[in-house]
């Protein structure tokens, strides 16, 4: 498949121009002719340098752009305008250049014949599995801007959740940065400037001044190979949580760290909650939801617990029988959506679940901040009063010998 570069004109005579991707030249003016147009000229595309276009690569397509996208093209065709039509509006109308370009690239696409869900199969770095499945379940159903709003909301809670995670943590991550770029520049600055006099003053120092003294001098040679080692470290710690014995190791002890364990359990059941609910809602068939929260909540162990309660629905049982028998989902849940299946509201239960552990997120936040901050205070203090200390126990010894 190569790029051609096309001129042609449309029923009103008007010239329109642009660049599709085809097998052939000949299969590019059939497939033009088919969109409604009369080629005039084709030929290949050459390569060319573009630097606004390759600067628009590094840029990232926020969740914030897909939410828009999704409640434009939702009400579009509520309104009663084609796909084609709204996908035209939109590329014209959006504030995102590089998603400007991938709504243009599906709408000719669809002009082209694809269904929209394959047109979005196409950008599986800009659209999830989630969405472009619960897409195909709306053009299946006829229900696409039913759909296309719920996947607004969806992505819009999501975010909302994340944005609330990270906010929550902010605060005590400067804290953590400014206590260790304070307790480095003490060591590697003001303590050596103290170890000059005590040495001139032939004041011997204490073990405890040696030991901040030689971190500091070791801090100030050999900066860069010590952030080579932690660089290295980080890397190889990455490398091995992407093996499958790794990934297992660190999902199971996300779960069972103490404190942040429970708030980690508690984002994934909102998040598996959620996701559920709004494949079951939009019409995807469960067998096919469950293989999708499966990817979508992130944690190796409750990933195999779902995989399990989706081979028990294909055999027949419900999915509350494998998710009670793992013990990773609390009591309530279980029976939350034990109450769904008999009573045919899965997806309302699973929305229920998923409002009580947003909510739950939030207050183990606060708990958690709660009890950050004063530990990271206390142990800072703990760590600049040593420092402290041994500067001025040697100070002391000096003091005596001028005495004497």
């Amino acid at each position: 498949m190569s790029n051609y570069q096309y001129k042609a004109r449309d029923g009103e005579g008007k010239v329109v121009a642009g660049v599709m991707e085809s097998s052939s030249e000949d299969k590019l003016a059939e497939k033009l002719r088919g969109m409604g147009y009369m080629p005039t000229q084709i030929k290949e595309a050459l390569p060319e340098i573009n630097l606004e276009q390759f600067s628009e690569r590094f840029k990232r397509i926020k969740p914030e752009d897909i939410i828009l996208f999704s409640v434009q093209l939702s009400n579009m065709i509520d309104a009663g305008l084609t796909l084609i039509s709204s996908l035209n509006i939109i590329a014209n109308q959006i504030e995102n250049k590089k998603l400007r370009g991938i709504v243009g690239e599906m709408k000719r696409d669809v002009e082209g014949g694809a269904a929209f869900s394959e047109a979005l199969a196409k950008h599986p770095k800009t659209f999830s599995k989630l969405f472009i499945d619960m897409v195909r379940a709306g053009e299946i159903s006829g229900k696409l801007n039913i759909v296309l709003s719920r996947l607004a909301i969806y992505v819009e809670q999501q975010e909302d959740l994340r944005q609330q995670v990270k906010n929550a943590l902010f605060y005590p991550m400067i804290l953590v940065i400014t206590g260790i770029i304070v307790v480095i520049l003490i060591v590697s600055f003001v303590l050596p400037q103290f170890v000059e006099i005590f040495n001139k003053a032939e004041v011997p120092l204490p073990l405890p001044t040696q030991i901040f003294y030689g971190f500091g001098l070791a801090i100030k040679k050999f900066w860069y190979l010590i952030i080579l080692a932690l660089w290295a470290i980080v890397q190889a710690v990455k490398m091995y949580a992407r093996t499958g014995k790794g990934r297992l190791q660190f999902d199971k002890l996300k779960l069972n760290f103490p404190v942040t364990g429970i708030l980690t359990r508690k984002l994934i059941i909102s998040r598996f909650s959620r996701t559920l609910a709004t494949l079951v809602d939009s019409g995807v068939p469960i067998l096919h939801s469950l293989d999708i929260v499966r990817g979508v909540v992130g944690n190796q162990i409750i990933g195999d617990v779902i995989q399990k309660a989706r081979d028990g629905v294909e055999q027949g049982e419900h999915i509350e029988k494998e998710l009670k028998k793992s013990g990773e989902f609390p009591p309530d849940v279980v029976q939350m959506i034990a109450v769904g299946e008999e009573t045919g509201k899965l997806g309302h239960m699973l929305y229920k679940i998923s409002g009580f552990y947003d909510n739950a997120v939030g207050y183990s936040l606060k708990k958690l901040i709660a009890l950050i901050e004063p530990v990271f205070i206390i142990v800072l203090g703990v760590l600049v009063g040593f420092i402290m200390a041994s500067m001025l126990l040697p100070m002391f010894d000096m003091i005596k010998t001028i005495n004497k």
